[in-house]
């Protein structure tokens, strides 16, 4: 009983998987040519116009001259191949307004190095000539989850807290682990299928008993960390070294000790930043004020939409 009221509680902060399959399943099917008709509705004045929207189209899309793609699919060829199926999906949802003459290069999964040739990507490295990412809003159902969270933070647990998954790949997270596994300012562990010393590993907590905790680590396993948006949209902190790679969340634009508490790359001074915060509240919710702000943005639906198109329609208008 206790586990089936921890899954339910569970549900309060995360996408339901079986809801976006159906709902894209049925949007599959209905004619492109529908979703062709609509475009220009997509495209007025105001939002061709509005100066927010085009520095993000900007920010995703870096694009500044022609170019040829030498490896490409044709929309018209863009076709399930029977995995990464929430790619698929939410690339399909924005390529289905477009003709489709028009060509695509794109990787799935998580991209962290720099394509040859301008690329529609979930991530890229925040440092750098990056150019040629072109970033769409992919993988939502896993990534764009907001908590609702019904913690005050002065009644939070004083702890910084994190599970999550360690394989050879997650340096960064082994990196904390040897450093901070049994720092008494942190109850942080592994994951059961971790591929990691078995002491590090525990059973794993759901975002709602995470969120009895003031200060969640944010820590990037291959690229981004899934969780950064739940914590911001919480009424806990996030905690983490500045970001290394960004999607379409816009990490690259966070501000360290604004939105989120910022640790060293080396975490050597987590102790101290910890310490600061549990003895200045105020600060403490100063950081929940601005990461709330912070989030917004990608709360509009309709708004996020347009984005993505223009993202894509300037992507278009510079290949020859």
């Amino acid at each position: 009983m206790r586990n089936f009221v921890r899954t339910l509680k569970s549900f309060r902060h995360k996408n339901i998987k079986a809801l976006f399959y159906l709902d894209n399943g049925i949007k599959f099917i209905i004619p492109k040519a529908f979703y062709r008709a609509m475009l220009g509705s997509y495209f007025k004045k105001k939002y061709l116009n509005d100066p927010y929207l085009q520095k993000r189209v900007n920010y995703y899309n870096k694009l500044d001259k022609n170019y040829t793609l030498s490896d490409f699919v044709p929309l018209k060829d863009y076709k399930f191949n029977g995995k990464d199926s929430s790619y698929f999906f939410d690339l399909y949802q924005d390529i289905k307004f477009f003709p489709l003459k028009n060509k695509i290069a794109y990787l799935f999964g998580d991209v962290t190095t720099i394509p040859k040739g301008p690329t529609l990507v979930k991530s890229r490295p925040i440092e750098g000539e990056n150019q040629n990412s072109i970033i769409l809003k992919l993988n939502k159902v896993r990534h764009y989850t907001f908590s609702k969270d019904r913690y005050k933070y002065a009644r939070k647990k004083d702890l910084l807290v994190w599970r999550g998954h360690i394989d050879e790949r997650t340096t960064k997270r082994i990196d904390f682990f040897k450093r901070h596994f049994n720092n008494t300012l942190c109850d942080i562990a592994a994951t059961p299928h971790s591929r990691c010393d078995d002491v590090w590993k525990q059973p794993k907590l759901t975002i709602d008993e995470q969120l009895t905790y003031k200060f969640v680590l944010s820590i990037e396993g291959i690229d981004v960390a899934t969780n950064l948006k739940w914590i911001m949209s919480s009424n806990s902190i996030a905690v983490m070294p500045k970001p290394e790679y960004e999607t379409w969340f816009m990490e690259g634009t966070l501000i360290p000790d604004y939105h989120y508490i910022s640790i060293k790359r080396d975490f050597s001074d987590l102790d101290e930043k910890l310490n600061y915060y549990l003895k200045n509240e105020d600060k403490a919710l100063e950081i929940i004020r601005n990461a709330h702000q912070y989030i917004q943005q990608f709360k509009n639906k309709k708004q996020e939409r347009v984005i993505s198109l223009l993202v894509l329609n300037k992507y278009f208008q510079f290949q020859s």
